[in-house]
């Protein structure tokens, strides 16, 4: 009995003691300082690389930016044109160059003889109906059938 008292305060006061030896304490504070040196350098790395995010985005602002006001003076340039004076005056008073001769047509009439476009989104739905395979089309035509929808493709 008396061994396992021995034995067992050897055990549980064997790491305390080991924890009162140099070379152990030792080591417990190198890891600590190497933990604090990998923890400084793992947080610098993030900061540099929220701080290179920033200048990324403020350098594409800029050069939209830049090109907006590149934009805007070819607009200045052309509207101090001539050609774009004499568009004015056309379209504003009505004016025609010397010996052509204006033609005035009822707004009635000239929409009479125009074609009706596809506005965008029935462009893109033809489009991808195009792109899409023959099974997918019979598919849907089924489906549009079957819902009393109105078929678009002819």
């Amino acid at each position: 009995m008396r061994e396992k008292i021995k034995q067992y305060k050897e055990t549980t006061f064997g790491y305390a003691n080991q924890l009162r030896d140099v070379r152990v304490a030792g080591l417990l504070v190198f890891a600590i300082i190497v933990l604090m040196i990998s923890w400084s350098g793992v947080k610098t790395i993030d900061t540099n690389y929220k701080l290179q995010k920033q200048i990324s985005k403020l350098e594409q602002e800029n050069q939209v930016q830049q090109l907006t006001n590149k934009n805007l003076q070819l607009q200045n340039q052309y509207l101090n044109t001539n050609q774009y004076l004499e568009l004015a005056a056309r379209q504003s008073f009505g004016l025609a160059a010397p010996g052509e001769t204006e033609l005035i047509v009822p707004q009635e009439i000239a929409l009479a003889h125009t074609v009706e476009l596809p506005n965008a989104e029935q462009a893109l739905a033809a489009k991808t109906k195009a792109k899409q395979p023959l099974y997918q089309r019979n598919f849907q035509a089924w489906m549009d059938f079957f819902l009393h929808r109105q078929n678009t493709q002819d």
